[in-house]
């Protein structure tokens, strides 16, 4: 095996050659896909803060498992928005299903015996498409990072929604210099609201500057609190705990 496979370096799939991804695999048949979106999330965070925070992870996590990471796919199926929003590219929810069934078949043909699918779009037409994906006998694990619960963490204390301060104290940890917090707005919604406002069913109204929730309150610490939670939640019940019973 060449120097390419160094002991707590992310494998990245698509910086190495055939042999050492082979060797990779004989040793974990496993794969790590970060599945991210092109999408707004207010004035002052870039339209692919669910890719960066999602591939983050995944290079923790192979670093320190040695299991191969996947390039990342960048598109996913964007919450609806009333209005023009700069910047955002969405995929239908059969065209995402279709190019992951596509993706992981052929990495199933290659040796892959099980993917981790890594995204941190709850919103339910894209977790819908993550969750229907079929393999021919590999294992498929999907993990909404931010459906790991930490409203404790925060100062708001609430559930994430979109562009809030979940998603900005995460972009201030792993990535600061693209997020602009002179730009951040807050949007909050009363009770009677706060449903139709969820990851869930999420419709970004043309009275919010594009984000739900409360940006301003995000800070880099907050974020680093958020992110070795969510780091934990997924190496404890993913990658340490004992594999099912096929």
């Amino acid at each position: 095996m060449s120097e390419t496979l160094k002991v707590s370096t992310p494998r990245r799939l698509k910086e190495m050659v055939p042999a050492d991804i082979a060797a990779c695999i004989a040793l974990d048949a496993r794969l790590i896909v970060p599945v991210g979106t092109c999408e707004q999330h207010g004035p002052h965070l870039p339209p692919g803060c669910d890719t960066i925070i999602v591939e983050h992870l995944a290079d923790d996590l192979s670093a320190e498992f040695g299991v191969l990471r996947a390039p990342s796919l960048e598109y996913g199926v964007n919450a609806q928005t009333d209005g023009l929003r700069p910047g955002n590219a969405s995929l239908r929810r059969k065209t995402l299903h279709r190019t992951l069934n596509d993706l992981l078949d052929s990495w199933e043909t290659s040796g892959i015996t099980e993917f981790i699918l890594l995204t941190a779009n709850g919103f339910e037409a894209h977790a819908e498409a993550l969750a229907t994906v079929v393999t021919k006998v590999a294992r498929v694990r999907v993990v909404d990072v931010l459906a790991i619960p930490h409203a404790d963490l925060l100062v708001g204390g609430t559930e994430p929604r979109h562009g809030d301060e979940t998603d900005t104290s995460l972009m201030l940890h792993v990535a600061p210099h693209l997020v602009r917090m002179e730009l951040a707005q807050d949007y909050t919604v009363g009770p009677g609201r706060r449903r139709r406002y969820t990851r869930a069913s999420l419709r970004i109204p043309t009275d919010s500057s594009g984000s739900i929730g409360r940006p301003e309150l995000a800070t880099p610490e907050t974020g680093a609190k958020v992110y070795q939670r969510i780091l934990s939640r997924i190496r404890e019940r993913i990658f340490v705990a004992p594999p099912a019973e096929s």
